[in-house]
């Protein structure tokens, strides 16, 4: 061990790890190990920042360019952000000080946690910065960039995992000495501040609310174009702001008041969806136990109740995921009744609005415009209704069960793999499809024309002969087919490397979970059982996921088509049918009637 005076308070630098241990010692005394874990979490975080922050950098510079101030809003949140940053550095350096004047004892891993944390949270700030002052030309998106919050979203997860170390004496949760409780403090202001960070994040309080050329077009364009040139509440806004309350406005329509049998309906649904979560479990730890009884030479009357057992679960799952099996059918078949319900109260509430409304906003509408939003948005509800409550939602049930099970059941590093890898495949998901949607519109765009030239050449058939223009319409057409072929060419290779990389995420982390299950079973930690269980429940896991992206898509157009529906609710009455005037109208006919009465009577 070497030995050397850090001051004159005699704080003595150790080895790099406690007790001369190896780095390569992952998990001890019940817990992970500290030197393992801190050196990782603080090599990870300065990668992402580093590395892929530098090539943001490189972008601002390049093709970025300097937002004016006046676009540039005043938050009192983008400060917090700020503040919580400089709260964590300066605690990192609390940290290491303490250790040195306090303790008088440092280890190598705790200079090197303290160091590259504290240039990983400067990075941070940098890019915050960055963030503020520049915007990329092309860019039609709001919000902070991926790198930011998948280095919060990392920061908070990291500290979640030493809740795994709850039972190590190495950590701090025993609270026994002035040690563990300055460390269980130090704990609880990077937990806190790095939750509140990823929520800020998400939130992007010191970015602009729309796109940054659009808020320029919309200030240079002529005075006496008043019209906006995007729709506020739609193309310009996120489809996700305000989440909550869109959420909100379907649960009147999933929780059907005034019926109890439909009531009745909707619980039973949700207990069938309980059932396939825990169904899903025991598929694969049945198919575990074949494996092992088979292996281990178990009786048949044993192997033959568990193969049945099996094979009924099977039949209650379905093929691999409950997309298909009984319990599956059986919830949809239930829901068909709460799903109509659903339609006629949307249809008959927005058509007895429209007749409430007035003639002036009659005679200004458009018919085939309103028609098409309410066909879109009483399906868009269904479908929102289908896509979250049982496809989203389940999907991510299923994640966390799965990472407390082989957390659990088997080792930390098979919850963190799992953890890692569903993390992974549900970010590159979600954004690789808002990057390719771009080429989906183009796509749609170049088809429209490619049409419309086609349609606008044969209704003025006269013309083109009379000119003898036949080959100039032909290249026309051929020109718009190709750019047409050219975007459908983007869009499927942008399909193709989004599938590509979501095998690539499923095929690493199938990958290191088989090396390190077979790896427990060569050390007879682990039986062969549990290899085969591993590679059968995280299969099971991908499978729901490779619909994710189109999930995705469809949730973003259906809370759009959603909107544009419920913009008509909002549509106000100018002449309200109430009581009130309805009795003075009454009164108002009774007195001339009884007027006419009277002045024929004296006649």
């Amino acid at each position: 061990m070497v030995h050397c005076l850090l001051s004159d308070t005699m704080a003595i630098l150790e080895s790099y790890c406690e007790g001369n241990t190896s780095l390569s010692e992952v998990w001890t005394q019940q817990g992970l190990f500290p030197c393992f874990y801190f050196t990782l979490v603080s090599t990870v975080l300065l990668s992402i920042t580093f590395l892929f922050g530098s090539l943001l950098y490189v972008c601002y510079n390049m093709y970025g360019t300097t937002m004016e101030p006046k676009y540039v809003p005043r938050s009192h949140l983008f400060f917090l952000q700020l503040f919580l940053s400089v709260v964590l550095l300066l605690q990192f350096g609390i940290y290491i000080l303490w250790q040195s004047f306090g303790l008088g004892i440092v280890y190598g891993y705790m200079i090197v946690y303290s160091c590259l944390s504290i240039i990983g949270w400067l990075c941070t700030i940098a890019l915050l910065h960055l963030e503020r002052t520049k915007v990329l030309v092309r860019d039609r998106t709001r919000g902070h960039s991926t790198i930011l919050l998948l280095f919060w979203a990392l920061a908070f997860a990291a500290e979640n995992l030493t809740f795994i170390s709850w039972s190590s004496p190495l950590w701090w949760w025993s609270l026994d000495n002035t040690d563990r409780k300055v460390r269980f403090s130090l704990w609880m202001v990077r937990y806190i501040c790095t939750f509140l960070l990823f929520v800020l994040g998400l939130k992007a309080p010191g970015l602009p609310r729309r796109p940054y050329m659009l808020m320029i077009n919309e200030d240079e364009r002529d005075v006496e174009y008043s019209q906006p040139l995007l729709n506020q509440n739609g193309t310009s806004q996120s489809t996700w702001k305000d989440f909550r309350k869109k959420v909100q406005l379907l649960v009147p329509y999933m929780w059907p008041k005034g019926s109890l049998l439909l009531q009745i309906l909707v619980l039973l649904c949700l207990c069938l969806l309980a059932t396939e979560r825990v169904i899903n479990v025991f598929v694969p730890i049945y198919y575990r136990n074949i494996v092992n009884e088979l292996s281990g030479g178990a009786p048949w009357k044993t192997v033959a109740m568990t193969v049945c057992i099996y094979v009924i679960l099977k039949f209650l799952q379905g093929g691999g995921a409950g997309t298909s099996g009984f319990v599956s059918n059986m919830r949809s078949f239930i829901w068909i009744r709460v799903q109509q319900y659903t339609n006629r109260q949307v249809q008959t509430g927005l058509f007895a609005h429209l007749h409430s409304l007035s003639l002036r906003w009659h005679l200004g509408r458009k018919t085939g415009e309103v028609l098409r939003s309410v066909d879109r948005g009483t399906s868009s509800i269904n479908s929102l209704l289908s896509y979250i409550v049982f496809s989203i939602f389940p999907t991510i049930a299923d994640i966390i069960i799965g990472i407390v099970y082989f957390t659990t059941n088997f080792n930390a590093w098979f919850g963190l793999i799992v953890f890692v890898c569903m993390a992974l495949y549900l970010t590159i998901t979600i954004v690789i499809t808002e990057w390719r949607t771009k080429y989906r519109r183009e796509m749609n765009t170049r088809d429209n024309e490619a049409k419309s030239k086609a349609v606008d050449s044969l209704l003025n058939f006269e013309t083109v002969k009379y000119y003898n223009a036949e080959s100039y319409e032909v290249n026309r057409f051929n020109d718009a087919i190709l750019k047409y072929q050219v975007a459908e060419w983007k869009t499927n290779a942008s399909l193709a490397f989004l599938n590509q990389t979501q095998n690539l995420i499923i095929g690493l982390g199938l990958l290191a979970g088989s090396l390190l299950s077979a790896y427990f079973v060569t050390e007879k930690k682990l039986q062969v059982g549990d290899f085969v269980l591993f590679g059968t429940y995280i299969i099971q896991l991908y499978t729901p996921l490779n619909w994710f992206g189109t999930y995705y898509r469809m949730i973003q157009s259906s809370f759009i088509d959603m909107e544009n529906m419920f913009e008509l609710f909002h549509e106000e009455q100018e002449v309200g049918d109430t009581e009130k005037y309805l009795g003075a109208w009454i009164d108002l006919w009774a007195g001339v009637t009884e007027g006419k009465r009277e002045k024929k009577l004296k006649t």
